[in-house]
């Protein structure tokens, strides 16, 4: 592994030892906290489908709590939750043969 390549990986570490220490975060480290691109954060805010704080009018920023909200979101059951679901309903809705 060369030197550059060490570098950006100690710079990652230290973004990210960062950011598990902040309750307002930056674009980027916004993008390092949820794992995701630039590009995709950005649709995210030029759309307004993710939380976000401009309070300069050019500068984004994001509240942590708020982020973790946002990917919790849509939760999608198992399987075995949504077996249970079934045989809940199927037994309180039976019908008289």
């Amino acid at each position: 592994m060369n030197l550059e390549q060490r570098l950006s990986q100690l710079e990652a570490a230290m973004l990210t030892a960062n950011v598990a220490a902040k309750e307002i975060l930056t674009f980027d480290e916004a993008c390092v906290y949820m794992g995701v691109s630039r590009s995709f954060m950005y649709k995210c805010t030029s759309t307004n489908r993710i939380p976000h704080y401009k309070p300069s009018g050019r500068m984004i920023y994001f509240k942590k709590e708020e982020l973790a909200e946002w990917i919790l979101q849509n939760r999608v059951s198992t399987s075995e939750e949504i077996a249970m679901k079934a045989t809940t309903y199927t037994m309180s809705h039976k019908v008289g043969l």
